[in-house]
């Protein structure tokens, strides 16, 4: 049976087209959530982009016949515009306060008891990425769900880049013996699926220290040693596994898109310039290293603090400029710009600046990616020039984006619409190691 769903302003906002993504379902979308979607499209960002998107959509299914008769999607359902169910009686008892949370609400509410007068067997659901509007919909009784279907994956299936299988030791004796083994046998033995580019850690499953190190093929048909070796890169050595697995993807010129992902103080994005400047100064396989992250939320003015461009970039840049300042061990406060502007080989940027650039021939490092949106990171993405190498960064547990969570967001997207294809690598560390405290604190806070 169809169901009746309820949508509120911040699920249009995070998806213009989550109009169509009920299926043969009603869609009902408030007559405050359109005055708050108008009051948003004037923005600069990705909220504003997004609001003129859907005014774009309804304006197009005006088309067909009154909105607030509702029209026909291609789905299926329907669409209306609700104007006959603004009765705030009962949500009043309640909350009192007539704001347009609570006016999104009493229209959920409205619907759900026109539906129980009729006998109707319909749902209604109100949808919102909301928390608190979930909760007040639930004191209601009315049914309420998150807006999921952008989301990647479910949290525990997250791709991580790596997988540990517990073998008979001859299967790592007879790696060790031909420097290779092929996926076809192991997948027969264990039943798993691998990803080019996947790693994977060998474990004697007999319980002794036997074990082995490999890494998936870009064709995803054999089962190789690590093409580096554990040296030191710009004087960072990998201090666990995951490092190690991430400075070879960071290191392998096959590669052009790199994700790493990890909690605060396990190392991202150290490793991610320490490898940059190696391919870069050293190698000279790049022309230039582009390191940005975004002025959250991106998009927006940088502000009024005073200066040109560069000064007033330099507080939301310091996390880049500490790591920095690491690499090249800088002792005086001032050092680290002097060493950038005589190499002339290093930018620095906020990502406001990327879009509409073509970048050829650049070592790019995005971090705090997890701040982006999917629209945003095939923007960047779709910047990348011939021979260029992109990395992504960030902690997905980390978002300040109002509208994104730990599935939704742009780096998620990447990591999980990436890992079957041969020119992208992903790895995500877990290990802290910036200090005892660092670790303890991103466990237990």
């Amino acid at each position: 049976m169809k169901k009746i769903f309820v949508l509120d302003t911040n699920v249009l906002l995070h998806d213009p087209n989550a109009i169509f993504a009920f299926e043969e379902n009603d869609v009902i979308i408030p007559a405050v959530v359109l005055e708050e979607i108008d009051s948003k499209k004037r923005n600069a960002d990705e909220i504003g982009r997004n609001a003129r998107g859907v005014s774009r959509s309804l304006d197009a299914l005006r088309t067909i016949g009154h909105l607030h008769d509702g029209v026909q999607l291609e789905t299926g359902g329907t669409l209306r515009v609700e104007l006959n169910h603004r009765s705030f009686a009962r949500v009043q008892e309640m909350f009192g306060e007539i704001t347009n949370d609570n006016r999104i609400l009493a229209v959920a509410l409205n619907y759900k008891l026109e539906e129980e007068e009729k006998h109707s067997d319909r749902s209604v659901i109100l949808v919102s990425k909301d928390v608190l509007v979930r909760v007040k919909a639930d004191v209601l009784g009315v049914q309420t769900e998150d807006y999921l279907s952008d989301r990647a994956a479910e949290p525990n299936e997250m791709y991580t880049g790596y997988t540990t299988i517990k073998v008979h030791p001859s299967v790592i004796d007879d790696f060790y013996n031909h420097r290779y083994l092929s996926v076809q046998a192991l997948q027969l033995q264990q039943g798993y699926s691998f990803y080019p580019n996947e790693f994977v850690i060998l474990k004697d499953e007999m319980g002794s220290a036997k074990s082995a190190l490999l890494k998936v093929n870009a064709d995803a048909n054999r089962l190789e040693p690590l093409f580096l070796s554990n040296e030191p890169v710009w004087g960072i050595a990998a201090r666990n596994a995951q490092q190690r697995m991430a400075l070879e993807l960071l290191l392998n010129d096959d590669i052009p898109l790199v994700t790493i992902t990890g909690k605060a103080g396990t190392g991202k994005t150290l490793l991610a310039l320490a490898a940059s400047l190696s391919k870069v100064e050293d190698e000279q396989k790049y022309k230039k290293l582009l390191i940005a992250r975004p002025v959250v939320p991106m998009g927006k003015d940088i502000g009024y603090l005073p200066g040109e461009k560069d000064e007033k970039l330099r507080p939301w840049m310091q996390p880049i400029y500490d790591n920095l300042e690491y690499l090249f061990d800088t002792k005086k406060a001032g050092d680290i710009d002097k060493i950038l502007m005589g190499m002339g080989s290093i930018q620095v940027e906020a990502l406001t600046y990327i879009r509409g650039r073509s970048i050829p021939g650049q070592f790019i490092i995005i971090d705090e990616a997890q701040n982006l949106s999917r629209h945003e990171v095939k923007t960047i993405v779709s910047r990348v020039g011939e021979g260029s190498k992109i990395v992504l960064v960030g902690d997905p547990d980390q978002i300040d984006h109002p509208y994104l969570d730990s599935i939704s967001n742009g780096l998620t997207h990447v990591v999980e619409h990436f890992k079957q294809e041969g020119i992208s690598g992903h790895i995500t560390l877990e290990k802290g190691e910036r200090s005892k405290l660092a670790q303890l604190a991103a466990d237990l806070l």
